[in-house]
């Protein structure tokens, strides 16, 4: 019996003799947490007091637990009530986890509470108004869950509360006025919630204790109360991504601690106020976005501001020359205005000037010659305005430089000799200016540029052959210049170059040899020169080639064979010295233009040969012609004959006159082996409008055949277009050219079959190669190609075609892959050419897309234009940034748009980003993510359109390579450093 007791005795857990009631309560927590890195692994129940484990903290003298911070602990679960069981707690975090319950009732057990942080979780449903009882709380954060109802009254009653942070969540109703009530209230941050629109509430200027008030995206309406200019103490004011109307209260320039005021993205007109001068702690002011007029007024301009931004408004007017005695100016924004005069000749001597970007205005007089005095200057962007004189010298010393966009100015003389070769620049763009003189070559010093324009100046001289050592580039352009001399043989060394367009110059020599390395290369126009020789065999080689224009030259000899191999989109070989046969491929009409003005040049193609002179030829010849005419005549009347005799047989075994076949391009097959082979074996796809097929020529070449319903008027929504979607695509692709868009080869209409002879993408469509079983082949290099490829598709849509052409249903599955992954815009069934697209005035009548991919205004108008194509295409790149579908149960009754936006706010953005995705590219994908919220912001008017969407996508790439991370300057609060930190920012 007693050896029975004793092992009884050694049995019983030894937490229950040596853990104290804290320790226990604790494991009660452990035991209701699910903790997979076991960041509670040190919570041992043989301790005596939990005062060692992680994250608790003890009361020296008393040993009782007072705090507990379990922040980013990657815990899940409900919220452990246990914790308001120990009696002295006055600090509880639980921050960043993923605690998903509801909040307690009854916080009554954490009366000693004076700091609770329950911030980005996955909190639900109403916030628990008990909280208001805790007597000593002096700050709540409840920012970053999924909390719904309405913002407490009760919270009024808090006493001693100093920040409140509800940001982020689900709230409705409306901001109460009984949070005035708070005397003591500091903070107070709810941004981010759909609340039901209403003004501002003036209450709130009672808070006189206020810091930092947060209130961006709450749906406010109404003018800014001038009254809130009683709040002195204020640091921080944010209204942004609202509705406010009417002008800018005077009252707000009384506001002396305040160092940012955000008001960006609202409806704010009128002049900025007069008394910027009392703003003397200033540093960072935004009103972009609104609809402001009149002139930035000169006190404005001597605060030290860290950043002024007001881009996209209506201001005019001239620049006031005491913005250059901004001593923290290091941003200045203002293009997209109506701005004049010149730019203040002291601008960047007096501040560390990072970036200056004066586009799309009136500015004249010369570039100031301090911009880079203090060495700091990253980005000159001066764009379509009248800026005339030289470069400044000062330019060439810049080395911090990196962006030089000076194109469409009146800029003249010599380019400073040093500017070609600044060692960060990555974009020069210098075009259309009278810029003369030599490109030095000393540009091979310029290690990082990828992209040099310098077309449509009056440049001569040689191309120094020390550009073809600049192995980043990308795009060179220098066409319409007076360059001569021959192409330097070192460009061949470029083997990522993209686009080399030199036409309009008196180049002359010939043809680069030993041309392998152009493996990227997709333009190539020398055309316009004084070039001669043979053209190279070795042009047949560059796979992605698309683009070849050597017309206006002295090439000789014959056409290489080797051409037949390139798919390309413009081919221009006219008006040269050629001679011989044309190869078989290009013998067709189609052709006759791509190779007139070439005397040696015959092949059968009318007006292409010399006409014979003698009239005794002329005879034989028309002799000649005549019989076989007449031979022609009578096996062309045997042969449709015949055909008719043969179809009124077959009639029943095929359904197809082949001679309702339309071609596009250039064929190698015939029609009758694509209706030979429209199989159930070879279908490869199912869409509402029919099967697409998988045709294996003969030829060996491979078409995807696309079999409409025999219906052309189908019982949905298509039956009210103006065309069927057959005639709409046959219209739209028939005329289209471009590389990033799929090439219709030819088509038949007979009414019971419609077929669509389309290019072969084997790589399918994205959707379904994102989303499917192979999603894993898409590494982020891929994606961005994708991304880039279909934007440049898009914008040629939109900004090429006359009229302009609107696709109306952009979506992943609509994107197709070729064999290395190269993007096509495609399925234009429901596409409209748009008459004044930039007027708004054709816009779309019918609502057309998929869902996910609709864009907002569709809730409130069916009148629709390029807008909404930007922001499908907006959807499609947050598809390959975070790898989601746009409609996703896991989003309950968000879409991908409304999921991306409330997790970048709760959770940040990693939790945005593929995890598949290597995470050596996040600041890559970061500025792309940023291109695709751009995108899809919910105001048409906010959206950039497709050709600055192609910019930007090509700047996120090279910044990403040779730019460092660097803060955006904000001071607020909720304000990052790192390049990822500022997704979703602008």
């Amino acid at each position: 019996m007693l050896l029975f007791l004793s092992l009884l005795f050694l049995s019983f857990p030894l937490s229950a003799l040596s853990l104290n009631q804290e320790g226990l309560f604790l494991q009660r927590v452990k035991l209701g947490l699910f903790d997979p890195t076991r960041a509670l692994s040190n919570w041992n129940e043989r301790d005596e007091t939990p005062c060692n484990w992680v994250g608790i903290t003890c009361d020296k003298e008393t040993r009782r637990v007072d705090s507990v911070d379990l922040s980013d602990s990657f815990l899940s679960g409900p919220f452990p009530t246990f914790l308001c069981r120990l009696p002295s707690v006055t600090f509880i975090s639980l921050y960043n986890n993923s605690i998903n319950s509801s909040l307690p009732v009854d916080f009554s057990p954490c009366r000693n509470l004076e700091y609770l942080d329950l911030g980005q979780n996955l909190l639900v449903g109403s916030i628990s108004e008990s909280l208001a009882d805790l007597p000593n709380l002096r700050y709540l954060s409840l920012a970053g869950n999924n909390l719904t109802g309405e913002i407490p009254v009760k919270f009024g009653e808090f006493r001693r509360l100093k920040t409140l942070l509800l940001a982020g969540n689900f709230l409705n109703g409306t901001i109460p006025s009984e949070l005035s009530n708070i005397s003591t209230l500091e903070n107070l941050l709810i941004a981010y919630n759909p609340f039901t629109p209403s003004p501002l509430p003036i209450r709130l200027a009672n808070l006189t204790n206020l810091k930092a008030l947060w209130l961006a995206d709450c749906k406010l309406i109404g003018p800014i109360p001038a009254i809130l200019g009683h709040l002195t103490r204020l640091e921080n004011l944010d209204l942004s991504q609202n509705s406010l109307t009417g002008s800018i209260p005077t009252l707000l320039t009384k506001l002396k601690s305040v160092v940012q005021i955000e008001l960006y993205n609202n409806s704010l007109s009128g002049m900025l106020p007069v008394g910027f001068s009392n703003l003397t702690k200033l540093r960072r002011f935004d009103a972009s976005m609104n609809e402001l007029t009149g002139t930035i007024p000169n006190e404005l301009c001597q605060l030290e501001l860290e950043s002024l931004n007001l881009f996209e408004n209506s201001l005019e007017g001239t620049l006031p020359d005491s913005i250059a005695k901004s001593p923290n100016l290091y941003e200045l924004k203002l293009f997209n205005n109506k701005l004049t005069g010149q730019l203040p000749s002291e601008l960047g001597q007096n501040s560390l000037l990072k970036s200056l970007d004066v586009s799309y205005n009136g500015f004249s007089g010369e570039i100031p010659n301090n911009l880079c005095a203090k060495g700091e200057l990253e980005d000159i962007i001066l764009i379509y305005n009248s800026f005339s004189g030289k470069i400044p010298e000062s330019l060439g010393k810049c080395h911090s430089l990196g962006r030089a966009r000076l194109r469409n100015n009146q800029l003249s003389g010599t380019v400073p000799e040093e500017f070609w070769g600044l060692p960060r620049v990555y974009l020069v763009e210098l075009v259309g200016n009278s810029l003369s003189g030599q490109v030095s070559r000393r540009i091979s010093s310029a290690y990082n540029l990828s992209v040099l324009l310098i077309s449509d100046n009056k440049l001569s001289g040689n191309i120094p052959m020390e550009i073809g050592f600049l192995g980043n580039l990308v795009e060179f352009s220098a066409s319409n210049n007076l360059f001569t001399g021959p192409i330097p043989g070192s460009l061949v060394n470029l083997n990522v170059l993209s686009s080399l367009v030199l036409n309009g110059n008196e180049l002359s020599g010939e043809f680069p040899t030993e041309i392998q390395g152009w493996k990227s290369l997709n333009e190539l126009n020398l055309a316009n020169n004084k070039l001669s020789g043979p053209i190279p065999d070795e042009i047949g080689n560059l796979p992605v080639l698309n683009y070849l224009d050597l017309s206006g030259n002295y090439f000789s000899g014959k056409i290489p064979p080797a051409l037949q191999k390139l798919k390309l989109n413009l081919l221009n070989l006219s008006n040269n010295m050629l001679s011989g046969e044309l190869p078989p491929l290009f013998a067709r009409e189609i052709y006759k233009k791509s190779f007139g003005g070439n005397p040696g040049l015959c092949n059968g193609l009318e007006g292409l040969c010399p006409k014979m002179g003698e009239s005794r030829k002329l005879r034989y010849l028309w002799l000649l012609r005549s019989i076989f005419i007449l031979a022609g005549l009578v096996f062309v009347v045997g042969v449709v004959w015949f055909y008719f005799k043969y179809r009124n047989f077959n009639k029943g075994k095929k359904g197809i006159t082949i001679s309702k076949w339309r071609s596009f391009h250039k064929l190698g097959f015939s029609e009758f082996e694509i209706t030979d082979c429209l199989k159930e074996d070879n279908v490869i796809g199912t869409g509402a409008s029919g099967k697409v097929y998988k045709v294996v020529l003969s030829n060996g070449e491979t078409v995807a055949v696309k079999k409409l319903r025999g219906e052309s008027k189908q019982e949905d929504a298509s039956a009210n277009y103006d065309k069927d979607e057959f005639e709409v695509e046959v219209e739209t692709l028939g005329r289209i050219r471009h590389k990033n868009i799929v090439r219709l080869w030819c088509c038949c209409n007979t009414g019971d079959c419609k077929l669509l002879v389309y290019e072969y993408m084997p790589n399918g469509s994205l959707g379904d190669l994102l989303h499917g079983s192979k999603g894993g082949l898409l590494d982020w290099p891929t994606r961005y190609k994708i991304a880039l490829d279909a934007a440049e598709g898009l914008s040629y849509l939109h900004h090429d075609c006359v009229p302009p052409i609107v696709h109306r249903d952009v979506k992943s599955n609509n994107i197709l892959l070729d064999g290395e992954f190269g993007a096509r815009i495609a399925d234009f069934g429901v596409a409209k050419a748009v008459q004044g697209i930039n007027k708004g005035t054709e816009s779309m009548s019918v609502i057309a897309g998929s869902c996910g991919y609709l864009a907002p205004e569709y809730a409130y108008t069916v009148r629709v234009n390029e807008k909404s194509d930007i922001y499908s295409f907006g959807v499609v790149i947050l598809e390959l940034v975070t790898g989601r579908l746009p409609i996703d149960p896991e989003f309950g009754e968000k879409d991908l748009v409304k999921w991306v936006y409330t997790t970048l706010d709760q959770k940040g953005v990693d939790h945005v980003i593929d995890p598949n995705l290597d995470s050596s590219f996040q600041d890559e994908i970061c500025r792309v993510l940023n291109v695709g919220l751009k995108c899809t912001s919910s105001l048409p008017v906010s959206r950039p359109s497709m050709r600055r969407v192609v910019n930007m996508l090509q700047e996120a790439s090279v910044e990403s390579k040779l730019k460092s991370n660097k803060k955006d300057g904000k001071l607020s609060p909720y304000y990052h450093e790192k390049a990822c930190d500022d997704v979703g920012n602008d």
